[in-house]
């Protein structure tokens, strides 16, 4: 693993195809989703609607809808389909998995960015370490990524 990759939404080829920001449609728990980017951001909605809405946008769109709100900061409450998570649980990290696994399987842009990765160290170098703060860290991120490679 000598090659480093930084995902960024800037950067060209993997780089950027994996960023959470770039459009790659996928349906998740029969939600239509633009991008991981809006349906993350979707997450900090209680009511399902509002999601639906927030899984349509993608890049900076999405991050903004997100950014008004704060309270699951206090909280740690995340929301899927009406369901409640605690964002420090094991329960939201298999719901992201799920979300992932989803666009892996729908979005060819993205898994061949995932193939072309193999065997090289991924970083997200702008990524919040701290899990209070961010809806994912870049640890969770990354170590997503890499299991995403080993489905095949």
């Amino acid at each position: 693993m000598n090659e480093i990759i930084d995902i960024h939404s800037k950067s060209k080829g993997a780089a950027g195809e994996l960023s959470n920001f770039t459009k790659h449609r996928f349906v998740f728990d029969g939600v239509e989703c633009a991008s991981m980017e809006g349906f993350l951001q979707s997450l900090k909605y209680v009511c399902p609607k509002k999601q639906r809405e927030v899984c349509l946008l993608s890049g900076g769109e999405a991050k903004a809808a997100g950014a008004k709100k704060k309270r699951w900061k206090l909280t740690r409450n995340i929301y899927w389909c009406g369901k409640r998570y605690d964002r420090l649980s094991r329960e939201y990290r298999e719901l992201i998995f799920r979300a992932y696994s989803a666009m892996y399987v729908q979005n060819e842009a993205f898994r061949t960015a995932i193939k072309e990765t193999r065997g090289k160290r991924l970083c997200h170098s702008i990524g919040n370490p701290n899990p209070k703060k961010t809806i994912l860290t870049e640890r969770e991120f990354i170590c997503m990524l890499y299991r995403l490679s080993k489905m095949g």
